[in-house]
């Protein structure tokens, strides 16, 4: 499916190869995500089986990823699900869940982007004393540290998207070091009986492993977020029928292993008891193997590496409320790109304000927050739009079609929501609360606009024409 360099209808610019889409998802994807939660997750899970989360997690978010990755080829805009939910239930609730949806990604995917800022800070207080305090949590001057960070992942971002390309290629390339050293580093002083060392019952019914799995996987869907990275990015992939399906897969599939890996390795070289309480396990895991040295210049990598996983994740973000203005769904300001790097101003500023807040917070109640959303507001009315289309639009160009269809969409459904389920209270209360609220701003919208209810439907097959 070949494109122009410059896309006619939004301005933005082709220029993201099929090295660089994947690069893009897969340092979204790591980032500072296992770094910090491997703790938890051994915590929430029992001991040594909690490996196998990251395993149940990764085939959640491959079959969610064959649904981004069919969508995604079909309607390759800027805004990804904001495009597929309009073109999907245009039929029925007119423009809402387009508008629910950005909506929501105005929070949600600033405050996932938080959490790599705390991550930052963590590893930060390795190495520089005051930012974390003795029981792990961050001090007044971290706070300001994780202001400062986000401040800069916005400058980094005030450039053309072929400039960001190079640089997104560059830090996927610090993630991969900063995996392999630790992986490396663990597999060293590796041991086996101790990694494999699965509490007693932990498989039987009622044992440790059934017991956390539902808060194990909040954590490791988590950790994956991001392969979809790329279709937000789809008016400025060049060849996108063929790019964006790939990087999904590709991403997904290496991100499994490579937490994997990094799961078993940390068990073999740190007993399971002190994984689960500490603050920065790969610091711990190098300062074990290779000594003090080496453990300061990976946690500098990490550094940079939960810096990557800010930036593309703001890179990608920005785009959705710039759709949605373009549509005259939104608040307009967000519409406005930059006069001569061709970027999303607004929504880049935006997301940068929302995601310096949310690293005020802890990371477990920020991701809990954070997926709570999506689950409601995205991933489950993906699943319903690739099934609507294909009822309602069969004529589409596909230029990929999901495999084994529909069961990876069912799987998707189901896995979705166990982890809403599995949610704390307060944040399905919360998210619960902040879609009444936007269904009430769609409505005055709506009345304002005179159209559906308080209108005619627009009906605008934009990708089947």
């Amino acid at each position: 499916m070949s494109s122009p360099t410059r896309s006619e209808t939004t301005g933005l610019q082709r220029q993201i190869g099929p090295l660089q889409a994947t690069a893009i998802n897969m340092t979204q994807m790591c980032g500072i995500g296992p770094f910090v939660t491997i703790p938890a997750m051994v915590a929430t899970m029992g001991g040594p089986q909690a490996m196998f989360g990251w395993v149940i997690g990764a085939i959640i978010a491959l079959a969610d990823g064959l649904i981004w990755a069919e969508l995604g080829a079909a309607m390759p805009g800027a805004g990804g699900t904001y495009i597929y939910l309009r073109e999907a239930f245009q039929y029925r609730t007119g423009r809402l869940m387009p508008f629910l949806f950005a909506w929501s990604a105005v929070l949600f995917i600033p405050l996932i982007m938080s959490t790599g800022a705390i991550g930052m800070v963590s590893y930060l207080g390795y190495l520089v004393p005051g930012l974390v305090d003795a029981d792990g949590g961050t001090t007044v001057l971290g706070h300001v540290v994780g202001i400062a960070i986000v401040a800069v992942v916005v400058f980094a971002l005030w450039r053309r998207i072929g400039e960001i390309g190079k640089l997104t290629t560059v830090l996927f390339g610090v993630m991969l070091f900063s995996v392999f050293a630790v992986i490396i580093a663990a597999f060293t002083h590796f041991d086996g009986g101790q990694a494999f060392g699965f509490t007693p019952g932990a498989f039987g019914s009622g044992g440790a492993f059934w017991t956390g799995l539902g808060a194990g996987l909040v954590i490791a869907i988590y950790d994956y977020l991001g392969y979809n990275t790329t279709a937000y990015l789809g008016a400025e992939l060049r060849d996108p029928g063929r790019t964006l399906p790939r990087s999904v897969i590709y991403s997904v599939l290496g991100i499994m292993a490579l937490y994997f890996l990094l799961q078993v390795g940390v068990l073999g070289a740190v007993p399971w008891q002190e994984v689960q309480n500490s603050s920065s396990i790969a610091s711990l895991v190098l300062e074990r193997t290779w000594g003090g040295v080496a453990a300061k210049i990976i946690s500098v990598a990490i550094v940079i590496t939960a810096f990557g996983s800010v930036f593309a994740g703001l890179l990608g973000g920005s785009r959705v409320p710039y759709e949605a203005a373009r549509d005259k769904l939104f608040l307009p300001w967000f519409a406005k790109l930059h006069p001569r790097l061709n970027f999303p101003t607004v929504g880049l500023l935006a997301m940068g304000v929302i995601t310096a807040i949310g690293s005020l917070f802890t990371l477990t109640d920020v991701i809990n927050m954070a997926l709570a959303v999506l689950v409601i507001v995205q991933s489950v009315a993906q699943v319903a739009a690739i099934v609507v289309l294909r009822r309602r639009q069969p004529n589409l160009r596909r230029p990929y079609r999901q495999w084994l269809y529909p069961v990876p969409t069912v799987l998707a459904l189901v896995g979705w929501g166990y982890i809403f389920y599995s949610a704390s209270p307060l944040s399905k209360w919360l998210t619960l609360a902040w879609v009444v609220v936007g269904v009430v701003a769609y409505l005055i919208w709506a009345k304002v606009e005179r159209t559906w209810p308080f209108g005619e439907k627009e009906i605008r097959e934009a990708y089947a024409a």
